[in-house]
């Protein structure tokens, strides 16, 4: 077990698929969303599964809206559960690290100017739901690009479940992601109302977020 540890966050250069981030670069480049089956490193992903199945309820916060002094619970809107990643464990360093090494292609290829991310655990319990919204507001220049992937192994369609990305605040059909072990949805945060669908058991998945460098003299970017 210590060995398998050790070579999660030993093998990162592994891990690195230039051909997979340059598919996600065309897509954010021709359509400003990709959708990526099987895309999160098999080894990554299940050392995540396996770290999310073995945490305790106490661990997990009410999911909210809004940030710093404007955050609330609005059970309207969501009532998922999250826990922040913050590289205290095996499975969430690699991730972060992986995640890292995609913010590195992408400014590399589209000159996003990608600067920090966050992210977080998610569960959704069956009949849970996150309803329609933006990750980001135009102008705000915050959140730049969303990132989510899924914990899910066995997952059918009947399940439900789904992401729905939408084009826009007219489109009332969008693009439906079933949440698949190992899926990767990346979307700009600030073109894509989405929404969760909510589902017949248990789901869980990874929800992230790379910004932009907003600091001032008297404000650190981001506030949590």
């Amino acid at each position: 077990m210590a060995l398998a540890k050790l070579n999660l966050l030993s093998d990162e250069g592994h891990f690195f698929n230039e051909t997979l981030f340059g598919l996600i670069a065309n897509d954010i480049e021709q359509q400003g969303f990709s959708i990526r089956p099987n895309a999160l490193p098999e080894t990554i992903a299940n050392s995540l599964y396996q770290h999310q199945q073995h945490m305790h309820t106490h661990q997990y916060d009410n999911a909210g809206i809004g940030r710093g002094d404007d955050f609330l619970h609005n059970d309207f809107v969501r009532t998922d559960e999250i826990c922040w990643i913050n590289g205290d464990s095996d499975a969430g360093q690699a991730w972060l690290n992986w995640t890292a090494q995609l913010k590195d292609f992408l400014n590399r290829r589209l000159y996003l100017g990608l600067f920090s991310f966050e992210s977080h655990f998610a569960h959704y319990a069956p009949n849970d739901y996150y309803k329609r919204h933006y990750d980001a507001f135009r102008g705000e220049a915050n959140r730049v690009l969303s990132i989510v992937t899924y914990l899910n192994p066995g997952w059918l369609p009947t399940d439900g479940g789904e992401l729905v990305i939408y084009q826009n605040d007219h489109d009332r059909q969008g693009t439906k992601v079933v949440p698949l072990f190992g899926t990767l949805a990346v979307f700009l945060s600030e073109e894509f109302p989405h929404e969760v669908l909510p589902a017949t058991r248990d789901r869980y998945s990874i929800a992230g977020w790379y910004r932009v460098n907003t600091s001032t003299d008297n404000r650190v970017d981001p506030p949590r």
